[in-house]
Protein backbone atom coordinates (compact mmCIF):
# COMPACT_ATOMS: atom_id res chain seq x y z
CA UNK A 1 0.00 0.00 0.00
CA UNK A 2 1.35 3.42 -0.97
CA UNK A 3 1.43 6.23 1.60
CA UNK A 4 0.63 9.76 0.45
CA UNK A 5 2.79 12.43 2.09
CA UNK A 6 2.57 16.16 1.50
CA UNK A 7 5.75 18.23 1.94
CA UNK A 8 4.80 21.80 2.79
CA UNK A 9 7.75 24.14 2.36
CA UNK A 10 8.04 27.45 4.18
CA UNK A 11 11.70 28.41 3.73
CA UNK A 12 14.37 28.46 6.41
CA UNK A 13 18.03 27.46 6.20
CA UNK A 14 17.14 24.25 4.38
CA UNK A 15 15.97 26.48 1.48
CA UNK A 16 18.70 29.12 1.75
CA UNK A 17 21.85 30.03 -0.18
CA UNK A 18 24.49 32.73 0.28
CA UNK A 19 23.74 35.97 -1.53
CA UNK A 20 26.37 38.25 -3.16
CA UNK A 21 26.75 40.16 0.10
CA UNK A 22 27.78 37.03 1.98
CA UNK A 23 24.68 36.66 4.13
CA UNK A 24 22.35 33.68 3.81
CA UNK A 25 18.84 34.17 2.42
CA UNK A 26 15.96 31.90 1.43
CA UNK A 27 16.13 31.17 -2.28
CA UNK A 28 15.36 27.51 -3.04
CA UNK A 29 11.84 26.70 -4.29
CA UNK A 30 10.00 23.84 -2.62
CA UNK A 31 10.04 21.66 -5.75
CA UNK A 32 13.86 21.72 -5.70
CA UNK A 33 14.12 20.49 -2.11
CA UNK A 34 12.49 17.10 -2.44
CA UNK A 35 14.36 14.26 -4.11
CA UNK A 36 13.16 10.73 -4.70
CA UNK A 37 11.04 9.28 -1.93
CA UNK A 38 11.47 5.75 -0.66
CA UNK A 39 9.47 2.83 -2.04
CA UNK A 40 5.79 2.86 -1.18
CA UNK A 41 5.61 6.62 -0.65
CA UNK A 42 4.02 9.18 -2.98
CA UNK A 43 5.21 12.71 -2.22
CA UNK A 44 3.49 15.91 -3.29
CA UNK A 45 5.09 19.31 -2.71
CA UNK A 46 3.32 22.51 -1.74
CA UNK A 47 5.34 25.70 -1.47
CA UNK A 48 3.37 27.72 1.05
CA UNK A 49 5.89 30.48 1.62
CA UNK A 50 9.60 31.20 1.28
CA UNK A 51 10.89 33.00 4.35
CA UNK A 52 13.08 32.73 7.40
CA UNK A 53 11.25 31.48 10.47
CA UNK A 54 12.22 34.58 12.45
CA UNK A 55 9.95 36.53 10.08
CA UNK A 56 6.85 34.35 10.59
CA UNK A 57 3.69 35.89 12.00
CA UNK A 58 0.75 34.41 13.87
CA UNK A 59 -1.23 34.65 10.64
CA UNK A 60 1.46 32.57 8.93
CA UNK A 61 1.20 30.04 11.75
CA UNK A 62 -2.52 29.63 11.10
CA UNK A 63 -1.88 29.25 7.36
CA UNK A 64 0.60 26.45 8.02
CA UNK A 65 -1.85 24.76 10.39
CA UNK A 66 -4.68 24.95 7.85
CA UNK A 67 -2.63 23.17 5.20
CA UNK A 68 -0.98 20.68 7.57
CA UNK A 69 -4.26 19.40 9.00
CA UNK A 70 -5.67 18.14 5.68
CA UNK A 71 -7.37 14.84 6.67
CA UNK A 72 -6.96 13.31 3.19
CA UNK A 73 -3.23 12.80 3.69
CA UNK A 74 -1.42 9.89 5.34
CA UNK A 75 1.27 12.21 6.66
CA UNK A 76 2.62 15.74 6.36
CA UNK A 77 6.13 17.16 6.45
CA UNK A 78 6.72 20.87 7.03
CA UNK A 79 10.13 22.27 6.14
CA UNK A 80 10.80 25.21 8.42
CA UNK A 81 13.51 27.45 9.78
CA UNK A 82 14.91 26.19 13.07
CA UNK A 83 14.60 29.46 15.03
CA UNK A 84 10.87 29.10 15.69
CA UNK A 85 10.34 25.49 14.61
CA UNK A 86 9.53 24.35 18.14
CA UNK A 87 6.74 26.92 18.42
CA UNK A 88 5.13 25.93 15.12
CA UNK A 89 5.46 22.26 16.06
CA UNK A 90 3.78 22.80 19.42
CA UNK A 91 0.92 24.80 17.92
CA UNK A 92 0.32 22.10 15.31
CA UNK A 93 0.34 19.51 18.08
CA UNK A 94 -2.45 21.44 19.81
CA UNK A 95 -4.72 21.33 16.73
CA UNK A 96 -3.99 17.87 15.32
CA UNK A 97 -6.40 15.01 15.87
CA UNK A 98 -5.27 11.90 17.76
CA UNK A 99 -4.63 9.89 14.59
CA UNK A 100 -2.58 12.52 12.72
CA UNK A 101 1.17 12.97 12.25
CA UNK A 102 3.00 16.08 11.08
CA UNK A 103 6.80 16.07 10.95
CA UNK A 104 8.77 19.31 11.00
CA UNK A 105 12.31 19.40 9.73
CA UNK A 106 14.92 21.84 8.50
CA UNK A 107 18.66 22.30 8.35
CA UNK A 108 21.52 23.89 10.19
CA UNK A 109 23.65 24.20 7.05
CA UNK A 110 22.36 26.07 4.01
CA UNK A 111 21.57 24.36 0.73
CA UNK A 112 24.84 25.33 -0.96
CA UNK A 113 26.99 23.60 1.68
CA UNK A 114 28.61 20.47 0.18
CA UNK A 115 27.93 18.45 3.35
CA UNK A 116 24.57 20.04 4.11
CA UNK A 117 22.20 18.25 6.46
CA UNK A 118 18.97 19.30 4.77
CA UNK A 119 18.54 16.43 2.27
CA UNK A 120 19.06 13.74 4.91
CA UNK A 121 16.77 15.46 7.40
CA UNK A 122 14.02 15.78 4.81
CA UNK A 123 14.37 12.17 3.70
CA UNK A 124 14.13 11.03 7.33
CA UNK A 125 11.10 13.24 7.94
CA UNK A 126 9.25 11.76 4.96
CA UNK A 127 9.88 8.27 6.32
CA UNK A 128 8.48 9.23 9.73
CA UNK A 129 5.45 10.94 8.19
CA UNK A 130 4.69 7.93 5.98
CA UNK A 131 4.41 5.70 9.04
CA UNK A 132 1.50 7.70 10.47
CA UNK A 133 1.03 6.20 13.96
CA UNK A 134 -0.78 9.29 15.28
CA UNK A 135 2.31 10.95 16.73
CA UNK A 136 0.88 14.45 16.55
CA UNK A 137 3.55 16.98 15.65
CA UNK A 138 7.18 15.92 15.97
CA UNK A 139 10.54 17.37 14.98
CA UNK A 140 12.94 15.12 13.09
CA UNK A 141 16.52 16.33 12.70
CA UNK A 142 19.93 14.67 12.97
CA UNK A 143 18.23 11.24 12.97
CA UNK A 144 16.32 11.98 16.21
CA UNK A 145 12.54 12.28 16.58
CA UNK A 146 11.35 14.70 19.26
CA UNK A 147 7.80 15.18 20.56
CA UNK A 148 6.59 18.74 19.97
CA UNK A 149 5.85 19.40 23.65
CA UNK A 150 9.42 18.79 24.77
CA UNK A 151 11.51 19.69 21.70
CA UNK A 152 13.63 22.81 21.90
CA UNK A 153 16.59 24.23 20.02
CA UNK A 154 19.59 23.96 22.32
CA UNK A 155 22.48 24.91 20.01
CA UNK A 156 22.79 27.71 17.49
CA UNK A 157 24.95 25.85 14.95
CA UNK A 158 25.35 22.13 15.75
CA UNK A 159 23.63 19.64 13.46
CA UNK A 160 21.94 17.99 16.44
CA UNK A 161 20.57 21.34 17.54
CA UNK A 162 17.32 19.98 18.96
CA UNK A 163 16.85 18.12 22.21
CA UNK A 164 14.07 17.22 24.63
CA UNK A 165 15.60 18.22 27.98
CA UNK A 166 14.58 15.91 30.79
CA UNK A 167 12.79 13.55 28.40
CA UNK A 168 14.91 12.60 25.39
CA UNK A 169 13.76 11.74 21.86
CA UNK A 170 10.86 9.39 21.22
CA UNK A 171 12.68 7.64 18.40
CA UNK A 172 15.39 7.65 15.76
CA UNK A 173 15.80 7.10 12.04
CA UNK A 174 18.52 4.60 11.14
CA UNK A 175 19.02 4.50 7.38
CA UNK A 176 15.64 3.48 5.96
CA UNK A 177 14.33 2.23 9.30
CA UNK A 178 12.30 4.28 11.76
CA UNK A 179 12.54 3.13 15.36
CA UNK A 180 9.95 4.50 17.80
CA UNK A 181 10.71 4.00 21.48
CA UNK A 182 7.75 5.92 22.89
CA UNK A 183 4.54 7.70 21.92
CA UNK A 184 3.83 11.30 22.99
CA UNK A 185 1.21 11.98 25.64
CA UNK A 186 -1.25 14.42 24.05
CA UNK A 187 -4.16 15.92 25.99
CA UNK A 188 -7.19 17.01 23.98
CA UNK A 189 -6.32 20.22 22.18
CA UNK A 190 -8.29 22.56 19.93
CA UNK A 191 -10.20 22.34 16.71
CA UNK A 192 -8.64 24.71 14.22
CA UNK A 193 -12.10 26.14 13.53
CA UNK A 194 -12.08 27.53 17.10
CA UNK A 195 -9.02 29.61 16.34
CA UNK A 196 -10.05 31.96 13.58
CA UNK A 197 -7.51 34.47 14.87
CA UNK A 198 -4.83 34.43 17.54
CA UNK A 199 -5.45 38.04 18.45
CA UNK A 200 -5.37 37.94 22.25
CA UNK A 201 -2.18 39.64 23.35
CA UNK A 202 -0.03 37.36 25.53
CA UNK A 203 3.46 38.51 26.43
CA UNK A 204 6.52 36.68 27.77
CA UNK A 205 8.64 38.37 30.43
CA UNK A 206 11.92 36.95 31.77
CA UNK A 207 12.91 37.23 35.42
CA UNK A 208 16.50 38.00 36.41
CA UNK A 209 18.35 39.21 39.48
CA UNK A 210 16.97 42.60 40.49
CA UNK A 211 14.11 42.66 37.96
CA UNK A 212 11.71 45.42 39.05
CA UNK A 213 8.66 44.41 37.01
CA UNK A 214 8.65 47.44 34.71
CA UNK A 215 8.23 45.18 31.64
CA UNK A 216 5.22 43.51 33.23
CA UNK A 217 3.63 46.89 33.90
CA UNK A 218 4.23 47.81 30.24
CA UNK A 219 2.54 44.61 29.05
CA UNK A 220 -0.48 45.36 31.21
CA UNK A 221 -0.63 48.91 29.88
CA UNK A 222 -0.41 47.57 26.31
CA UNK A 223 -3.62 45.59 26.81
CA UNK A 224 -2.25 42.09 27.35
CA UNK A 225 -4.90 39.55 28.34
CA UNK A 226 -2.30 37.07 29.46
CA UNK A 227 1.27 36.94 30.66
CA UNK A 228 3.86 34.17 30.73
CA UNK A 229 6.58 34.71 33.30
CA UNK A 230 9.88 32.91 32.73
CA UNK A 231 10.75 32.80 36.41
CA UNK A 232 13.80 31.77 38.41
CA UNK A 233 14.45 28.21 39.54
CA UNK A 234 11.25 26.35 40.39
CA UNK A 235 9.21 29.44 39.51
CA UNK A 236 10.35 32.25 41.76
CA UNK A 237 9.90 36.00 41.15
CA UNK A 238 11.83 38.95 42.46
CA UNK A 239 9.93 41.27 44.85
CA UNK A 240 9.25 43.79 42.07
CA UNK A 241 8.00 41.08 39.71
CA UNK A 242 5.72 39.62 42.40
CA UNK A 243 4.17 43.04 43.03
CA UNK A 244 3.47 43.63 39.35
CA UNK A 245 2.08 40.13 38.81
CA UNK A 246 -0.37 40.72 41.65
CA UNK A 247 -1.48 43.88 39.85
CA UNK A 248 -1.95 41.90 36.62
CA UNK A 249 -4.07 39.29 38.37
CA UNK A 250 -6.17 42.00 40.01
CA UNK A 251 -6.61 43.43 36.52
CA UNK A 252 -8.14 40.14 35.31
CA UNK A 253 -5.16 38.85 33.36
CA UNK A 254 -4.14 35.18 33.27
CA UNK A 255 -0.56 34.63 34.43
CA UNK A 256 1.31 31.40 33.66
CA UNK A 257 4.59 30.70 35.43
CA UNK A 258 7.40 28.80 33.69
CA UNK A 259 11.06 28.34 34.62
CA UNK A 260 14.09 29.66 32.82
CA UNK A 261 15.77 26.32 33.67
CA UNK A 262 15.74 23.88 30.76
CA UNK A 263 14.99 20.83 32.90
CA UNK A 264 12.50 20.30 35.67
CA UNK A 265 9.01 21.71 36.30
CA UNK A 266 7.92 25.09 37.59
CA UNK A 267 6.27 24.47 40.98
CA UNK A 268 5.28 26.80 43.87
CA UNK A 269 7.84 25.48 46.36
CA UNK A 270 9.26 28.56 48.10
CA UNK A 271 7.55 31.03 50.41
CA UNK A 272 8.93 34.36 51.66
CA UNK A 273 8.32 36.05 48.31
CA UNK A 274 8.99 32.95 46.21
CA UNK A 275 6.78 30.97 43.87
CA UNK A 276 4.26 30.16 46.60
CA UNK A 277 3.40 33.86 46.68
CA UNK A 278 2.60 33.76 42.96
CA UNK A 279 0.32 30.74 43.45
CA UNK A 280 -1.45 32.40 46.37
CA UNK A 281 -2.09 35.46 44.21
CA UNK A 282 -3.68 33.28 41.50
CA UNK A 283 -0.88 32.62 39.01
CA UNK A 284 -0.93 29.18 37.37
CA UNK A 285 2.25 27.10 37.21
CA UNK A 286 3.00 25.61 33.80
CA UNK A 287 4.96 22.53 34.85
CA UNK A 288 7.65 21.65 32.30
CA UNK A 289 6.19 23.75 29.48
CA UNK A 290 8.57 26.40 28.14
CA UNK A 291 7.57 30.04 27.98
CA UNK A 292 7.14 30.31 24.16
CA UNK A 293 4.91 27.23 24.14
CA UNK A 294 2.93 28.35 27.19
CA UNK A 295 2.25 31.60 25.33
CA UNK A 296 0.80 29.77 22.31
CA UNK A 297 -1.29 27.51 24.52
CA UNK A 298 -2.76 30.50 26.35
CA UNK A 299 -3.39 32.39 23.10
CA UNK A 300 -5.26 29.40 21.70
CA UNK A 301 -7.35 29.05 24.86
CA UNK A 302 -8.24 32.75 24.83
CA UNK A 303 -9.20 32.51 21.16
CA UNK A 304 -11.43 29.50 21.79
CA UNK A 305 -13.16 30.57 25.00
CA UNK A 306 -15.04 33.75 25.92
CA UNK A 307 -14.09 33.93 29.59
CA UNK A 308 -10.96 33.71 31.69
CA UNK A 309 -12.35 30.78 33.66
CA UNK A 310 -13.18 28.78 30.54
CA UNK A 311 -9.82 29.58 28.97
CA UNK A 312 -8.02 28.29 32.05
CA UNK A 313 -10.06 25.10 31.93
CA UNK A 314 -8.64 24.46 28.45
CA UNK A 315 -5.11 25.28 29.54
CA UNK A 316 -4.82 23.18 32.71
CA UNK A 317 -4.81 19.66 31.16
CA UNK A 318 -1.69 20.64 29.22
CA UNK A 319 0.22 21.64 32.36
CA UNK A 320 -0.18 18.39 34.28
CA UNK A 321 2.69 16.41 32.77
Amino acid sequence: MTSRVRVITTGGTIASRPDPGGTVSVAVPGRDLVGAAGPGVTVEVEELMLTHSFNLTLTDLLRIAERATDPSLDGVVVTHGTDTMEETAYFLDLVLGPDRTVVLTGAQRHAATPDGDGPRNLSDAIRVAALGHGLGAVITMAQAIHAARHATKTHTLALDAFASPGHGPIGHVYGERVHLAARPVRPAGFDLSELAALDARVDVVPVYLGADGVQIAACRAAGARGLVVEALGTGNPTPGVLEEIRACLDHGMIVLVTSRCRQGPALPVYGAGGGAGLAEAGAVFAGSLTAPKARLLLMAALAAEPSTRQALSRVRPHLAF
